[in-house]
């Protein structure tokens, strides 16, 4: 049998306090989409998401942080749209370094913990 190298995978969600899943990296990612197409639709389409779904997923979020996450245009002669609130861009960019920051603790800390336990002369010391 091969040993396997181990690895880590950080996954960063935001909870209320009655434990509803609030914020994570599908909204995240869903925002930052938002932010560079500047329509939810196309954000959604890009991740391949009904539309209808990221509107749940942003009217859940909004209301369970209290405030509006996306500001929007109807469509017409125009077009339509949607930009970030100044809300929702702040929590875009403290979830992100939240995020970053935790990843490269969590690196160190991995390499700590594990970092004997990945080499091939644990298994020989440890049998």
């Amino acid at each position: 049998m091969k040993k396997q190298k181990m690895q880590y995978k950080l996954v960063v969600r935001l909870f209320t306090e009655d434990q509803n899943k609030a914020f994570g990296p599908g909204i995240a990612e869903l925002l930052r989409r938002v932010d560079s197409f500047h329509s939810l639709r196309s954000a959604a389409a890009s991740m391949e998401m009904a539309y209808s779904k990221a509107w749940t997923i942003i009217r859940n979020s909004e209301s369970y942080f209290g405030f509006k996450l996306l500001s929007t245009a109807t469509g017409g002669k125009g077009g339509g749209g949607a930009v970030l609130t100044d809300e929702g861009r702040d929590l875009l960019q403290r979830y992100d370094s939240f995020y970053t920051e935790l990843q490269e603790y969590g690196k160190k800390l991995f390499a700590e913990k594990f970092e004997d336990f990945n080499s091939l002369s644990y298994f020989h010391l440890h049998p």
